[in-house]
């Protein structure tokens, strides 16, 4: 149903984002049994206070927003608010890669967040995946994916059920002002 899974170097920031399924009303992060399913299998510490989760998913929406409108004010402030919540300045490691230093000795989830925003920051926006990683254009979706078109531009996470969607509503819409012009 989905898209091919983003590179490996943007898997943290897809498979955060996505802990939540708007279409389907699903959250791995509203409970903490969901929660530290997904928190185990990604490899980070599972035992999560609910406090944490709401922290999670506050950064997990901040991220979506972001990946759905990247030249917004809002959604551009709320990014370095975060960013600047969970890390200090960012440093380089000896092998030259970026590292986002904790601002402190904070809880498991800023760790998570870190973990997710030094892929963001390190290689969803600039180079080769600058634009590709998207939310689906569908407001009551918002799936994040890798969008692998040679032009990079998709909008929907799938073609079959949110542009199917959307494609039915444009031409509901058509047909409507059709109808009431000729009648």
């Amino acid at each position: 149903m989905r898209r091919n899974p983003a590179p490996v170097e943007l898997e943290p920031v897809e498979a955060f984002c996505n802990t939540a399924t708007f279409l389907h009303g699903e959250d791995e992060l509203a409970r903490p049994g969901t929660a530290g399913g997904w928190l185990r299998a990604h490899g980070y510490p599972e035992a999560v206070a609910p406090a944490e989760l709401a922290a999670l998913t506050e950064a997990r929406e901040t991220v979506r927003a972001f990946l759905v409108e990247r030249t917004s004010r809002e959604a551009l402030d709320a990014l370095n608010r975060l960013i600047h919540s969970v890390a200090g300045p960012p440093a380089v490691r000896p092998d030259g890669t970026l590292a986002l230093r904790p601002a402190d000795d904070g809880p498991p989830a800023a760790e998570i967040v870190r973990t997710v925003l030094e892929a963001l920051l390190r290689d969803g926006l600039t180079g080769r995946h600058a634009t590709r990683l998207k939310a689906c254009a569908a407001p009551e979706c918002r799936w994040v994916f890798y969008d692998r078109a040679p032009s990079s531009n998709g909008l929907w996470c799938d073609m079959d059920v949110c542009g199917a969607r959307h494609k039915m509503r444009a031409y509901r819409a058509r047909g409507g002002a059709t109808a009431r012009r000729d009648g």
